[in-house]
């Protein structure tokens, strides 16, 4: 008895529909099993069924499936902690932390005072990664801040080996620096990866020595693959430069500069080197792009410096003079860093303020010609409004236009204000000697 008193839910089956064939035995006819029906019959069904899902995913016809990789570098796609895993193992060995020695710490520490492995307490450090090994030598990148006013500078690799490192060469300007230390034990170099594939919201690994905490590793997503932020080369307030850079959220702390920024197949796209840390602003970490990065380190391998056109002017902002009202004091205070002549009453001396035309609010004040601009003719206090024709409107303005636009040896045509007069010199480039640097 069923549960239900209509046919259609009743589990027994009528006498006319045991008749029928195919159903059940009949006498003198051989039947083929309804089970193997049942089986033939769902078996057809779902091959159709692949065969429609593949043509409304791949288009039919003949064209071939397109690839489509987890990720840019076209690896397949795997579980991401295991490729975070691989990732860090690959690239371990060949991330070294730096300690910079300096003048100041060695001569208060005392150099030979120190025992075998014993750092100064007021020794620096940061991070490296090796990149290259020739000729029994291998060779770090890391900053150029990293080993600023280094008297001595020590690499220690991932088994804590030190070895005395040599500076190759450092740019200031991007931020770069080269070390070279013997190669023995040394056999791990990083794989130079493509930081112009990458991609935002691509999963990277930040590694390095935050802290004095070496072989430390954090995880990130790329927020930005071509930031522009301003540097401040000396550190005093006033931008020089613009720097293009990867940003990432991967926690970089101090220690950190120089380190590796890999991909997860365990290349590297970047070297971390600044850090956001303002109230109300974390986790922002930025690094020097791996394929801007390489054409400078294979100047300072080569040359141990980059060498870019040089003018020789030292400079302020119009518009920084403009808009501060003491500004006035570096041209009329007794106590201006222009000295006065010996026994002399100071303010005769003092330098005048410049003669600013109505109407001119952008451009750069002269403080000081040297080399090429002094053999052109510049002088103190001269405005200089335009290069070649182009409008600048600061010392960051100018200091771009000369290492983007112009080669050393070329001539720059210079637009400026002497006296509330406008006039145009030649200035030849030349390139910065080391008496100059």
């Amino acid at each position: 008895m069923s549960l239900f008193d209509d046919d259609f839910y009743s589990t027994r089956v009528k006498r006319r529909w045991r008749d029928l064939p195919g159903f059940g035995s009949r006498p003198g006819r051989a039947r083929p099993s309804s089970t193997l029906r049942v089986a033939l019959i769902s078996s057809v069904t779902s091959s159709l069924f692949v065969a429609v899902l593949f043509m409304l995913l791949y288009g039919g016809g003949n064209s071939k499936p397109e690839a489509r990789p987890a990720l840019a570098g076209g690896q397949p796609l795997v579980e991401t902690s295991e490729r975070i895993i691989s990732a860090s193992e690959k690239v371990r060995p060949a991330v070294v932390s730096i300690i910079n020695l300096s003048k100041q710490a060695l001569d208060l520490q005392g150099a030979g005072n120190l025992k075998d492995g014993e750092i100064p307490y007021n020794a620096s450090m940061g991070s490296g990664v090796i990149f290259q090994k020739k000729d029994g030598k291998a060779y770090i990148i890391t900053n150029a801040h990293v080993i600023q006013d280094a008297g001595k500078v020590q690499a220690v690799l991932g088994n804590g080996s030190k070895k005395d490192a040599k500076i190759v060469g450092k740019d200031i300007v991007t931020d770069l620096a080269v070390l070279e230390v013997d190669g023995s034990g040394i056999d791990t170099v990083v794989e130079i990866g493509d930081s112009d594939k990458l991609r935002i919201g691509e999963m990277v690994i930040a590694i390095g020595n935050p802290l004095g905490f070496g072989n430390s590793f954090t995880q990130g997503i790329v927020s930005s693959t071509k930031r522009i932020i301003p540097v401040s080369i000396n550190q005093d307030g006033n931008y020089d430069w613009e720097q293009e850079v990867i940003q990432t959220d991967a926690a970089i702390n101090q220690g950190n500069s120089g380190g590796a920024l890999v991909d997860l197949n365990g290349r590297l796209v970047g070297i971390n080197s600044m850090k956001v840390a303002d109230m109300g602003v974390e986790g922002i970490g930025f690094a020097i792009p791996i394929d801007g990065a390489m054409p400078i380190l294979k100047d300072l391998l080569e040359k141990g410096k980059v060498s870019r056109p040089y003018m020789g002017v030292y400079t302020m902002d119009l518009s920084s003079y403009l808009d501060s009202a003491d500004m006035g004091d570096l041209y009329n205070d007794s106590d201006s860093d222009v000295p006065a002549e010996e026994g002399a009453d100071s303010d005769e001396y003092a330098p005048e303020a410049p003669v600013i035309p109505d109407g001119v609010e952008d451009g750069v004040i002269v403080l000081e010609a040297v080399g090429p601009s002094l053999d052109a003719g510049l002088k103190f206090n001269d405005i200089i409004v335009a290069l070649d024709g182009k409008a600048i409107e600061s010392t960051l303005d100018l200091r771009k236009y000369l290492y983007s636009a112009k080669k050393i040896g070329e001539t720059l045509k210079v637009t400026y204000y002497r006296d509330g007069k406008k006039q145009t010199l030649d200035v030849k480039l030349s390139e910065k000697s080391d008496k100059e640097e």
